[in-house]
């Protein structure tokens, strides 16, 4: 399922994907330390999630359970960015990454090997 998140949103789904289900008042608390929202603006968010389908609300004790994995949003976001900031061309997002000379030799090991796992599907 892909649903556009915004950053307000993602934070609640954050909490979410790392804690499995909570409640909302659970939520307003761990968001009040993180990022000093009310509570009020933590409801108003997770309605904004229930609303879009990302979030399933239970009740007693009005308990919220994730609709969408950290995957799907995370490849969602990804493909968002490749159509806006490279035409749909991934191999572009790829080479302004390596461009910026910003990976470790780690990261580039972890590349090569990914790419060589894509060439010969099947092989290990």
């Amino acid at each position: 399922m892909a649903i556009k998140l915004f950053d307000a949103e993602l934070k609640v789904m954050d909490i979410l994907w790392s804690e499995g289900a909570t409640t909302a008042k659970r939520l307003a608390e761990i968001l009040g330390e993180r990022v000093g929202w009310s509570k009020t603006t933590t409801y108003t968010v997770i309605k904004k999630c229930i609303d879009k389908g990302a979030i399933k609300r239970e009740n007693p004790n009005f308990i919220c359970h994730s609709l969408v994995t950290f995957d799907g949003a995370r490849e969602y976001e990804t493909t968002e960015l490749i159509n806006k900031m490279y035409d749909g061309a991934a191999d572009q997002l790829v080479a302004s990454i390596l461009e910026q000379g910003r990976l470790s030799k780690g990261e580039i090991e972890r590349l090569k090997q990914k790419i060589t796992e894509m060439e010969n599907p099947g092989k290990a």
